[in-house]
């Protein structure tokens, strides 16, 4: 496959300076960031995170290479959360632009991506492995790309062009600072301009990989 994601892959290229925010000192306490008010919380997070790595071990055909998976995935906790906060960012960049999602949109995506893919098994772990989404997760991904392609669409833009780009990426700049967002300093702090997560200058915070819960 050879599709980005659309709401995550572009922030890389963004070329505006980063501001960092803290917006008010530390999220409180339990959170692993706060997003409009609302918490995202280390258990949500870590459930996430456990969710992959479950998903990882299964489709891994012994131990060493899922040790491989998640050692060339270390940075999966972090990673997650800058998706769970993009999400509501885009959320609210997308209904500030009159944008709404049906479970009818998000099904035509999947069927497209399916035939591309080979299959709904295909296209799952092509989510997994591409961009750490678990296989229950994945319609919800497929709805923040159909989110961030209609918001494109009601913002008047090519994506393909750089001024296309500047503009998608100012929208969710100004959805970012709306939301107030505040991260934990251990999952590093959040470019309001780029609408990304950013690594802190904490050195001697590492992230820890908490190996899989295995279901009941």
């Amino acid at each position: 496959m050879h599709r980005r994601r659309t709401a995550i892959a572009l922030s890389a290229a963004l070329v505006a300076a980063p501001l960092l925010t803290a917006c008010g000192g530390a999220p409180h306490a339990g959170a692993a960031a706060v997003v409009g008010g609302e918490r995202i919380t280390v258990s949500q997070l870590e459930g996430r995170v456990n969710e992959v790595r479950v998903a990882q071990r299964a489709a891994a055909p012994d131990e060493a290479q899922y040790e491989q998976t998640v050692s060339r995935t270390s940075s999966l906790t972090r990673d997650t959360l800058h998706t769970m906060v993009l999400d509501r960012v885009l959320d609210r960049a997308a209904k500030d632009a009159g944008v709404s999602v049906s479970r009818g949109d998000v099904a035509e995506m999947r069927s497209a991506l399916e035939a591309q893919a080979g299959g709904p098994k295909a296209l799952k772990s092509a989510w997994l492995m591409q961009y750490g989404v678990a296989p229950e997760r994945l319609d919800a991904s497929l709805r923040t790309e159909v989110r961030a392609q209609k918001l494109a669409v009601a913002l008047g833009i090519d994506m393909n062009t750089t001024e296309g780009k500047t503009t998608f990426w100012k929208a969710m700049s100004q959805a970012s600072k709306d939301l107030h967002i505040d991260l934990n300093p251990r999952y590093g702090a959040w470019d309001v301009e780029k609408s990304s997560r950013v690594d802190g200058k904490t050195p001697w915070i590492q992230e820890a990989t908490a190996e899989p819960q295995q279901p009941a």
